[in-house]
């Protein structure tokens, strides 16, 4: 008998102990994001947005990966490989309403209210292949040559995917208004 009350008394014991455990994984962060499906949808939004924009071009490239880049201003030189610095002006916007969310043009910011008094406005520094900014921009400078003005048509997979972020709303197609002023 003790034996069997010793039986429950621990059952009821691993009954509380899992039923009062976190029911959630941590590491659960809901489903994957998908990349191919998004891909496929922006694809179709920057068809009709290339038939529709009223953009001065040289040429266009059409990257296998869904990134184009609108070349308006032919540069000189070798394109840059992984390892290079670039340095870029540039101003960002959304393809769906063209709300400009980023720039490193001050008088840019001012005019679309995202001028921050003492905000250093010059060109990003970045090192092609590490990393530190969206893949689009990867994709698309090692496309351009040092002296390219050009407009980039990033799909949202190559740039924030599915997260939100300050002016950005998840999934956004970006748009990017690029002057490459060189590499080092």
């Amino acid at each position: 008998m003790k034996i069997q009350r010793a039986g429950i008394f621990f059952f009821l014991i691993l009954v509380v102990a899992f039923s009062s455990c976190e029911p959630n994984n941590p590491f659960d962060t809901g489903p994957p994001y998908d990349f191919e499906g998004n891909l496929a949808k922006d694809s179709l939004l920057i068809v009709d947005y290339l038939d529709t924009a009223q953009v001065d071009s040289l040429y266009r490239i059409h990257d296998p990966s869904g990134v184009v880049i609108i070349v308006q201003e032919e540069g000189a030189g070798s394109r840059p490989v992984n390892g290079n610095v670039v340095y870029a002006d540039y101003t960002g916007s959304l393809m769906s309403d063209g709300t400009v969310f980023d720039t490193s043009v001050e008088s840019v910011a001012m005019a679309n209210d995202l001028h921050v008094e003492g905000d250093e406005y010059r060109p990003i520094r970045f090192l092609l292949g590490g990393g530190t900014v969206i893949s689009g921009w990867s994709v698309s400078f090692r496309r351009l040559r040092p002296g390219s003005k050009a407009r980039l048509v990033i799909p949202s997979p190559y740039g924030y995917q599915n997260v939100d972020r300050d002016r950005i709303p998840a999934n956004s197609v970006l748009i990017f208004d690029v002057d490459f002023l060189g590499i080092e």
